[in-house]
């Protein structure tokens, strides 16, 4: 059997395509001869566990260490008993040595200790093994609270006692920085500069792949089916990505495993688009976890006005750092931060309009003509009818406030396509808009959605020259301006509601809806 995409745990290079583990890793080489204690952090799913675990078994393989990857994450329920969940983690460790260690190498029965279970279980194991042991632990911050303090605290207690004492080097591998470790208790939510193990050397982390890399993993499928991938395949695939490892194999496992059944199929750009939005659609784990995400109030605090188009210039740069951290966001080319990928762009608001979109009432699809092509100004009527009858009561189910308005028209735009057409948007710090993008069959209708907020002036003329710089990427003459009035005092929203037309600077069409 070939060898294939792997989208659940880590990879091993027996079984799976992928671009080898430790080289993907910053240079550790003199860290870890240095004596050092470092941290390794990057998002969930761009193949940390399966760098570190393959960095471990080369270094115990070399001879000169004996290096193990473990994991903490068992004693993610015991936040506050520290004493059971030293228990849990030290069992774990027992197994992971056992399978991945020789018997030299492996731990003695850890020392029967009240407290200080870790420290005293690492000092033992240093004594007992013939070789420099390094330690990298896994999933450090699924613990919280008192068992997170606990264990930080012993590791820099037994820091001095290095190397014969405790461990040659070691290594925190998790989602942020330290400073970002969760504890809940005694008022506070991180753990900020006060770090309790503040003997690392450094904080690095794991990049997504370069264009360059996911091209040379999906050659390694060519080679071994002779399936190729056009060159735009290649492209697209980046560019829906941004080299995050996760989607990168899961958008190759969808169209190799589940859209093409023939091996001999060239895969086009358009298999590529397909297995996106299928994966989206099916709510895979990684894109659902999102939506858990964007329940946190520090996440909240950035993302709301990010995709409102407003800027950041208020938001502390911890708390930006926070969500490049978790992979939310990236640094683009500019030094501002943008959303981390072009799916992750489109699951986001995707995700917050579900609350909106459930609680749409039945709605008859009559903007479809008898041939079942979209009719624009049908489609205007519908939206114009529910806008007023059902626009206030459903701003309220929405979970960010500032754009409200937004998810309950990208609710409604979303019964329309309902999985027939595609809705893309557009969102960019500074511009105070969203831009939408509805494509069903052989109609593209360009839509731009500006927030008339309470001390600003009428948004109309900007937002005119904003749409016609859209409509103009995306080769339309005509278009929707929607202008959401957000100002205290108004009249009820189907009393306010109204249309008219006017035209851009470039003379394209524009029909503009306040609501």
């Amino acid at each position: 059997m070939h060898k294939w995409f792997n989208t659940a745990g880590p990879c091993r290079p027996d079984k799976h395509y992928m671009i080898p583990a430790v080289e993907r890793l910053p240079p550790l080489d003199r860290l870890i001869a240095q004596e050092s204690y470092f941290v390794i952090h990057a998002p969930r799913q761009t193949g940390k566990t399966t760098a570190m675990l393959a960095l471990a078994q080369q270094l115990t393989a070399e001879g000169n260490y004996a290096a193990i990857m473990v994991s903490a994450e068992v004693g993610q329920p015991f936040s506050h008993n520290p004493d059971k969940a030293e228990v849990y983690i030290l069992e774990s460790w027992r197994q992971a040595a056992s399978a991945w260690l020789p018997p030299e190498l492996q731990p003695p029965p850890w020392p029967k200790v009240e407290g200080s279970r870790i420290g005293a279980a690492l000092q033992a194991w240093c004594q007992a093994c013939p070789k420099p042991l390094v330690i990298f632990i896994d999933e450090i911050d699924s613990l919280m609270d008192d068992a997170l303090l606990s264990m930080l605290r012993q590791l820099r207690d037994g820091y001095p006692r290095k190397p014969d004492n405790f461990p040659h080097s070691l290594a925190l591998i998790g989602l942020r920085a330290v400073r970002d470790y969760k504890i809940t208790s005694g008022g506070r939510t991180r753990l900020q500069t006060a770090s309790p193990f503040n003997v690392k050397v450094r904080s690095l982390t794991l990049t997504n792949f370069t264009q360059m890399e996911v091209s040379q993993l999906y050659q390694q499928h060519t080679d071994s089916t002779g399936q190729l991938f056009t060159p735009e395949a290649l492209s697209v695939a980046f560019d829906l990505t941004q080299g995050q490892p996760w989607l990168v194999n899961a958008l190759a496992k969808e169209v190799i495993e589940e859209i093409l059944s023939d091996e001999h199929t060239l895969i086009t750009a358009e298999h590529i688009h397909q297995a996106k939005e299928i994966l989206i659609r099916r709510r895979e784990t990684h894109l659902d976890s999102l939506s858990h995400r964007l329940e946190d109030s520090q996440i909240r605090a950035v993302m709301e006005p990010l995709m409102a188009g407003q800027e950041l210039e208020q938001i502390p740069l911890d708390d930006r750092d926070y969500l490049v951290d978790l992979g939310l966001l990236r640094r683009s080319s500019d030094g501002g931060v943008v959303v981390a990928n072009r799916i992750y762009q489109e699951v986001l608001p995707r995700m917050l309009a579900s609350g909106p979109q459930d609680s749409l009432p039945q709605i008859s699809p009559t903007w479809l003509q008898s041939d079942g092509e979209l009719d624009v100004n049908r489609l205007l009527e519908a939206f114009l009818v529910f806008w007023r009858q059902h626009g206030q009561p459903l701003l309220k189910s929405a979970a960010y406030h500032e754009i409200a308005p937004h998810l309950v028209m990208m609710a409604f735009l979303h019964r329309v396509v309902n999985g027939d057409g595609t809705l893309e948007r557009e969102y960019a710090i500074g511009t105070d808009r969203m831009d939408l993008c509805l494509r069903y069959g052989s109609v593209t209708l360009g839509i731009e959605l500006k927030v008339w907020r309470q001390g600003r002036p009428d948004p109309l003329n900007a937002g005119l020259a904003q749409l016609d710089k859209y409509l103009a990427g995306l080769s339309l003459e005509t278009g929707w301006l929607v202008i959401f009035d957000r100002r205290e005092g108004l009249p009820p929203i189907g009393a306010r509601t109204t249309t008219a037309t006017d035209s851009t600077a470039n003379g394209r069409q524009i029909t503009v809806i306040r609501g």
